[in-house]
């Protein structure tokens, strides 16, 4: 293996492990927080199913292809080919519709009571959940093109007429063809982008107008501290605009690999690294910023440390 070659390994490696850890780390929080019953934010809720899309991204796109630049090719079959090509594509959609309601619902949450959008707060959560529902099912439906087109190489088997994504291939077609397929794919994400824009912008022009109020206001009345919904706006606000930046990345090559007659290898490695960089980002984002994250995460390894210290002084 040539150094350049054991680099991107080393990449792939990292950014594998480091999603894969981190979001089950932030998933493990919420299920014992949602198992101790106690009250799980909505907010929370959403970014579960984010998560959850997350660790889908790594098993399913970061695992094959760290396997892959390691130098172990063709280890998978048309199903698995198959499966793993689906699954991604459903983790991807969930993912940006996951963050797209996220940013949906605190724009709406934190309107002013004299807004358009104040009717929608009472009746929010209900459309929110069957959103996030909603957005699993057309997903799968979606994916389930994948299943025509991917599929595994067979032995010695020419790849004139495959298009190679290293440890899987996809039919040639013509670039007509190839076009209209990545716009049908494409119709979805640009909704959600759109969405996300449009509520993104409006808790931008929320907080500046709350900022503005409240420099009018007396100092003696006003809390040195943010309100909590400040914080979690800013924090979602964060989260958004790093999701937008690396999805956009990986929109573009992934447009190019669809459209290119026979991507090389580097565009096929770049697009691979440009969907994990979100998740691998995304939960140490959410533990900087939200102090229950954190206060568990840091409680756990205590417990941790105090445990194994226990065992060895038993021994």
């Amino acid at each position: 293996m040539e150094a350049s070659e054991l680099s991107v390994a080393m990449i792939f490696l990292s950014l594998t492990t480091i999603a894969f850890l981190g979001n089950f780390s932030l998933l493990q929080h919420y299920m014992f927080v949602y198992l101790m019953r106690y009250r799980l934010k909505f907010t929370d809720w959403i970014l579960m199913h984010l998560i959850i899309a997350n660790i889908l991204t790594v098993l399913t796109k970061g695992v094959p292809q760290t396997i892959v630049t390691f130098g172990l090719n063709n280890l998978f079959n048309d199903v698995e080919c198959k499966l793993m090509t689906s699954l991604h594509r459903v983790s991807r959609g969930v993912g940006i519709g996951s963050t797209t309601f996220l940013s949906v619902f605190q724009a709406i949450i934190i309107s002013p009571t004299d807004s358009r959008y104040s009717g929608l707060k009472i009746n929010s959560h209900k459309y929110i959940c069957y959103s996030v529902y909603l957005n699993w099912v057309i997903h799968f439906l979606i994916s389930s093109i994948n299943l025509v087109h991917m599929r595994a190489k067979y032995g010695n088997e020419s790849t004139e007429n495959l298009k190679s994504f290293l440890y899987c291939y996809a039919s040639r077609h013509d670039q007509t063809s190839d076009i209209l397929y990545a716009a049908m794919l494409s119709a979805p994400d640009i909704l959600f982008l759109v969405l996300m824009l449009w509520s993104s912008g409006s808790m931008v022009v929320t907080l500046y107008r709350h900022k503005q109020r409240m420099q009018y206001m007396s100092r003696s009345n006003v809390s040195s501290r943010s309100s909590p919904e400040t914080r979690a706006t800013k924090t979602i606000l964060l989260l958004v605009s790093t999701f937008f930046t690396f999805y956009t990345i990986s929109s573009i090559c992934q447009l190019l690999g669809a459209v290119l007659y026979n991507p090389g290898w580097s565009l096929v490695h770049v697009t691979a690294m440009a969907s994990l960089l979100f998740p691998a980002v995304c939960p140490f984002l959410l533990m900087s910023h939200d102090s229950r994250v954190s206060s568990y995460c840091l409680s756990w390894k205590i417990s941790r440390q105090f445990s194994k210290a226990s065992d060895q002084e038993l021994n």
